[in-house]
């Protein structure tokens, strides 16, 4: 999906401290010998902060850094991937309440850690289906947020997947179609629907796991899952053809965004173990792992749907991007669903003047 007519305004994020992994290891939490292997350093723990206050917080830091007004807004999507409160209670409507009032269509997106890049494409999509401002009059804007908090009982965050531990945050994104220091040259997402199970396992699709109190263990569901396709003969074909379409789809969106691999700045990948970053993304795009957000993703862990952004944020702030650099991001979540999105950086971000 080419989408040259949008831009990012505005970012913000709430990231609170990391606790390192030592930490873990001595509580018992961590296997301290998976500490070599992955080389993770921490995650972020946000204690008792709700998710929804989170993504608050991270809305409320990208209007005022931008100067964009709450009440511009067109359209809110609210990702996330894990509980966000009570059951049967819907979270964008927290922020609809205390952010951007009543005269947005706000929607919570349920598309796991690549929540974000569908609200990209999302968002695109609405604002560039409505009329341009009337008068010259200020451009609405696309907030897109996403917000996780995996403090729970059913969730041990320093198990939580092979090869990462889970992070707490909130991330949160301007877009509009009034040109801004960054722009968003192209989105799109495939999937590989033989792989579903793969995030399943052998679980019973009903009653829902957390009716009855069973926790989350993608390891378990993982393993579940290649038993299963041993057993049937599939053996690795759907995981080879997940590796083939992520390839496809990063020569397509790259091409889509008129340019070519050789011009990716950096690159923002899944907050996973360096093996996983370096084998599944950075070789196998034929880039050399200085390129990716690796060393600032091992400090706060795999922050549901915010890691990409909270890479770009933080490249942002530190100047590690700069004007005519390519950020390609890249993700991988439950479905199997596949992400990429290109982004240039025009301008250094008015917050960062």
């Amino acid at each position: 999906m080419r989408t040259p007519d949008v831009f990012i305004k505005g970012l913000g994020t709430f990231v609170p401290d990391p606790v390192p992994i030592e930490e873990a290891v001595a509580q018992g939490d961590y296997p301290a010998v998976e500490v070599e292997l992955h080389e993770l350093a921490g995650a972020a723990v946000a204690g008792r902060t709700p998710a929804p206050e989170m993504a608050l917080r991270a809305a409320q830091q990208a209007y005022k850094r931008c100067g964009h007004r709450p009440e511009d807004t067109a359209v809110l999507l609210y990702a996330d991937s894990w509980h966000q409160g009570p059951d049967g209670w819907q979270p964008q409507y927290y922020l609809q309440r205390h952010l951007v009032g009543d005269e947005v269509l706000s929607v919570e997106v349920r598309q796991g850690c690549n929540g974000m890049f569908a609200a990209l494409q999302l968002g695109a999509g609405y604002l560039r289906g409505r009329p341009a401002p009337a008068d010259g009059g200020p451009a609405t804007a696309a907030l897109l947020v996403a917000s996780d908090n995996f403090g729970t009982p059913m969730m041990n965050r320093w198990s939580m997947g092979p090869g990462y531990v889970a992070g707490d945050a909130a991330s949160a994104v301007l877009l509009t179609t009034e040109p801004s220091f960054a722009q968003l040259l192209a989105v799109g997402s495939v999937a590989v629907s033989e792989a579903e199970q793969m995030h399943r396992g052998d679980e019973p699709l009903f009653p829902p796991g957390p009716t009855v109190g069973r926790p989350l263990d993608f390891r378990a569901r993982n393993a579940e899952f290649k038993r299963a396709a041993l057993a049937d003969g599939t053996g690795t074909g759907a995981l080879v053809k997940v590796h083939g379409m992520t390839l496809a789809l990063v020569e397509r969106t790259l091409s889509e965004a008129g340019i070519a691999m050789a011009d990716v700045t950096r690159v923002a990948y899944m907050n996973y173990s360096r093996e996983i970053v370096e084998q599944r993304c950075m070789a196998a795009l034929g880039l050399p792992m200085e390129k990716s957000t690796w060393e600032f993703g091992r400090t706060v862990g795999h922050l549901g749907a915010s890691d990409q952004i909270v890479s770009l944020d933080h490249l942002v702030e530190t100047g590690e991007l700069g004007a005519g650099d390519h950020l390609l991001m890249l993700g991988v979540g439950p479905g199997v669903t596949l992400s990429c999105a290109v982004v240039r950086i025009r301008d250094i971000a008015p917050w960062c003047g």
